[in-house]
């Protein structure tokens, strides 16, 4: 059982962020569930699990500082498509893809969403 019913990050441009995360979770096999109402899409692999929003308060939307969520990526290759899909759909690079070096599997990419977000794609399978 996993320990999240949910993680939600703020857009201030939905379409932006729609065609953005459409892409880069594809590659991991995150689908776009739908809209979440006007305000916010819905994605996951097996129910809404990570949300995109418009704040509530109605104020601009900001990236955590600190903030990283990572997702699951089953190959390296899945790596490289993550960061490539991100990149393409106006993303920002904030660490290419390759080895990482607190475990000896560990092989990773980052970015950051349109509007600021970070993300990674990790995967701990043997080449």
């Amino acid at each position: 059982m996993g320990i999240f019913t949910h993680i939600c990050v703020g857009a201030n441009d939905l379409s932006k962020s729609k065609k953005f995360y459409d892409a880069a979770l594809a590659t991991l096999g995150i689908n776009n569930l739908g809209p979440m109402g006007e305000t916010g899409i819905l994605y996951g692999a097996q129910g809404p699990e990570f949300l995109v929003t418009k704040p509530r308060d109605g104020s601009p939307a900001t990236a955590a500082n600190g903030g990283t969520i990572g997702f699951v990526a089953p190959t390296r290759a899945a790596v490289h498509a993550f960061h490539a899909a991100a990149m393409a759909n106006g993303g920002t690079d904030e660490g290419g893809p390759g080895p990482r070096s607190f475990t000896p599997t560990a092989y990773a990419a980052y970015a950051r969403d349109p509007d600021g977000n970070k993300l990674c794609a990790y995967c701990f399978a043997a080449e």
